[in-house]
């Protein structure tokens, strides 16, 4: 007799069995949307910024041309197997910046020489002291020791960690493959050249193609994020003021607009990392050989203070705690200092970007200081009669970080200045007027080109030419000829010398002395 199913278990298995089947049915649908939502990330990440494509395209090159050492044969033949190192430093070199990349191969190239180098003598200095078995590993072995142990400790150190910790590891990494391998190889020194040769190779096709194919700066990409961040936070301050007292006129609350500024709060990191970049780059565009790219770190610590200011402000526009009366008494000094320091922050911004000094910034912060001024007077008049300390207390406090505010705007423009000083940045409109005078001095000259000796072209020289050709038809007409006959046979002299300027009083009313006859 079959035992009786139960149909507790008949039921569970049967939803497990529909569940499964469900999952394997849904398995095509969700690869596709998997495949879409990759494929609009790419999209995306292309669209961004265009360059990460062509960057993809300059390595895929570099990889290309260093291939070469395996398909022509007259190259393997001369470096053999240690043609793929030209391959894997290509690989490892190559990065988005041209910075980076410089910094990466010549950290690599100089590394592997120098290890190399030190590799192959303390081989043929032991070799040299020692003919037994024993004690030449034990030498080695206790210089790999000490090289290795000195380099990993000299690479805690900050500066060196910053701009040389790659060129330290592969330092270490060819250092004791050298080391090692010399003790069963005894033709160390060949192979050892053939891979200096190849890596070196390969470090310099992929910095060629870094530089050459439509490089891109860190340097270039550092100066943009300044500016940028500075004109974010301008716009921050531009609408906080209308946003905090919006109420009081009526208008629309748009918050999220005001919400960029988050992306300063994090900028650290890739300042510091284009900024050590932007070191190794040669001369390009505007900027010059040992462009003072340090200094723009400091703008950028300036410009994240000022963004904790930002943030702790932007904490107050959903505060609801505050009556509005109570904001009513701060809201002018307040809406012009945010007003005030925005413009100028966008101000500083624009001189960065266009490289030319922050004089433009100078007005606004001016007036914002004064508003600062307005305002502690505000609140020494007593702004908290008839209300709570709880009630004072936010007002007192958005008041307050407008004041730091208005001094870290302060500071970040004599921080730019010092760095339109470094750098040499030119005011284009002053370029523009000294060229304007140049060539007006040039042409002041050339007298044979101006009909006038006079210096400037204006009322007198117009009167003048008035009177030079007044003077000409009066020569011509007058009765008194004879009488100017007379003189000139007198003064023939003079007549016969065009350029001396007669004195005569009769004959002063019909050429002047200061002007030239025409010719």
């Amino acid at each position: 007799m079959a035992p009786e199913a139960n149909p507790k278990i008949e039921g569970m298995v049967y939803a497990s069995v529909t569940k499964i089947w469900q999952r394997l049915m849904a398995l095509p649908s969700e690869f596709i949307s998997n495949a879409k939502d990759v494929m609009f990330q790419l999209k995306k990440l292309g669209k961004d910024d265009p360059r990460r494509v062509i960057h993809s395209l300059k390595v895929a090159l570099a990889i290309t041309l260093v291939s070469a050492f395996y398909y022509v044969n007259p190259l393997y033949n001369s470096f053999g197997s240690s043609a793929m190192w030209a391959v894997f430093t290509v690989i490892v070199v190559s990065e988005f910046s041209v910075g980076a990349t410089l910094g990466k191969g010549l950290n690599r190239g100089f590394a592997t020489f120098l290890a190399g180098a030190m590799g192959l003598g303390s081989y043929y200095m032991v070799d040299s002291i020692t003919t037994g078995h024993i004690v030449e590993p034990m030498l080695l072995g206790t210089l790999i020791f000490l090289t290795t142990a000195g380099v990993t400790y000299f690479r805690f150190l900050p500066q060196i960690k910053a701009r040389y910790d790659y060129g330290l590891l592969v330092f270490i990494l060819t250092f004791c493959m050298v080391s090692v391998s010399s003790y069963r190889d005894r033709e160390i020194l060949d192979i050892a050249l053939k891979r200096v040769t190849t890596i070196l190779t390969g470090g310099l096709i992929s910095i060629a193609v870094s530089i050459l194919v439509y490089p891109v700066w860190a340097g270039g990409d550092l100066h943009n994020v300044e500016s940028k961040n500075i004109e974010i936070l301008g716009n921050f301050l531009e609408g906080f003021g209308g946003e905090y007292f919006g109420r009081l006129e009526g208008r629309e609350s748009n918050k999220s607009s005001l919400q960029a500024y988050k992306s300063v709060l994090n900028s650290k990191q890739v300042e510091e990392n284009l900024a050590n970049f932007a070191r190794w780059e040669p001369c390009h565009g505007p900027f010059k050989f040992r462009h003072p790219w340090q200094q723009y770190i400091k703008i950028g610590n300036l410009s994240r203070q000022c963004a904790y200011r930002i943030d702790a402000l932007n904490g107050f526009l959903n505060s609801t705690k505050t009556p509005l009366e109570m904001r009513s008494k701060v809201q002018e000094p307040c809406m012009r200092m945010g007003t005030e320091s925005g413009k100028a922050l966008k101000e500083l911004a624009v001189a960065i970007h266009k490289m030319v000094p922050p004089s433009g910034a100078d007005p606004h912060i001016a007036k914002s200081k004064i508003a600062a001024t307005n305002l502690r007077s505000i609140i020494k008049a007593g702004l908290w009669e008839d209300t709570t300390l709880l009630e004072v207390i936010p007002v007192l406090t958005v008041a307050s970080l407008l004041v730091d505010v208005v001094s870290c705007t302060e500071r970040l423009a004599e921080s730019i200045q010092e760095l339109s000083t470094l750098a040499k940045f030119k005011n284009k409109d002053s370029e523009v007027v000294a060229e304007h005078s140049e060539s007006e001095g040039t042409q002041q000259e050339e007298p044979d080109q101006q009909p006038c000796c006079c210096d400037n072209i204006g009322p007198h020289h117009r009167l003048a030419e008035s009177i030079q050709k007044l003077s000409t038809l009066t020569k011509l007409k007058n009765k008194d000829s004879e009488v100017f006959a007379e003189h000139s046979e007198s003064e023939g002299t003079q007549q016969e010398k065009p350029d001396q300027q007669w004195t005569s009083s009769r004959y002063y009313y019909y050429q002047p002395a200061f002007y030239k006859p025409i010719t």
